[in-house]
């Protein structure tokens, strides 16, 4: 990865990190990049005071900036982005990753004519398997949504959405799914504890089968429903599962109506 100019960091947290992390694999420069955080952690830390990186910088010293990747807990903005006014330059773009923050936040603080992207990466990017969706305001150029579409694939898949709103399902599908996987795995476990077998032993049973089928998925070039229909047999152990699983009140009905409820939770946190 190579870039012409400074890129900006501002919060290196897990999400953060793991974005720095993939950009350095992905062969970019440190040199390239500048980082603004109170608190940084060991790993960043070092880094910067190896001279790699530069690590809370005076601001009016970093006049190249290309893009500026706002990855703060939303929570701070208000009272934290003000203060990077000087990096609205030409030819940069403000990349926000922070959950239920609209466009329109964004240009209050930066402009109307600033470009804007707002990102949702779920968790899974700390470990480069990551998927991020981007929406682009009307400021933003091709070369900066290819310039962000480059910077989100070092931590895993990116797509596109051409309407805001469609954010909110977004989030409640892929931002908040890792932690429905993440119970599943739990529930799993339990049952097989609960069908007598030993806990630490159902719980491996849990997670290797979610995080290997998980594998599967990413392997195969067939829809889950062919790989699902592929290990059930007719009348056998699986389909009696399934019949249960798949019901009208089943895993399918419960998380259409889980995945509505973190969707609705998501406009209301972007007021």
């Amino acid at each position: 990865m190579d870039i012409d100019g400074t890129l900006v960091l501002i919060g290196a947290g897990k999400m953060g990190a793991a974005l720095l992390n993939g950009w350095i694999a992905d062969g970019l420069a440190p040199e390239r990049i500048a980082i603004f955080d109170p608190a940084p952690s060991p790993s960043i830390a070092t880094i910067a005071h190896d001279g790699q990186i530069r690590l809370n910088p005076a601001i009016d010293t970093v006049a190249d900036a290309v893009a500026t990747i706002l990855a703060i807990k939303p929570q701070l903005m208000d009272k934290a982005l003000p203060a990077y006014l000087p990096l609205k330059q030409t030819g940069n773009v403000f990349i926000s990753i922070a959950a239920g923050k609209p466009i329109t936040f964004f240009e209050g603080i930066f402009g109307a004519d600033a470009p804007i992207i707002r990102a949702m990466p779920n968790t899974p990017a700390a470990i480069g398997r990551g998927m991020s969706v981007l929406f682009a305001n009307a400021s933003v150029s091709a070369a900066q949504k290819q310039l962000s579409h480059t910077l989100l694939s070092a931590v895993g898949n990116v797509a596109w959405i051409g309407k805001e709103e469609l954010m909110d399902p977004v989030t409640a599908v892929s931002g908040s799914g890792p932690a429905y996987v993440f119970l599943l795995v739990e529930a799993l476990a339990k049952a097989g504890e609960d069908a007598g077998l030993d806990p630490a032993l159902a719980y491996q049973l849990a997670a290797t089968t979610v995080s290997g089928a998980g594998e599967m998925i990413a392997q195969s070039s067939e829809p889950a429903a062919t790989l699902r229909e592929n290990v059930t047999s007719p009348g056998g152990t699986t389909a009696a599962a399934l019949d249960l699983l798949m019901g009208e009140e089943g895993l399918p009905a419960l998380l259409t109506r889980a995945v509505a409820a973190a969707s609705r939770r998501s406009k209301e946190l972007a007021g």
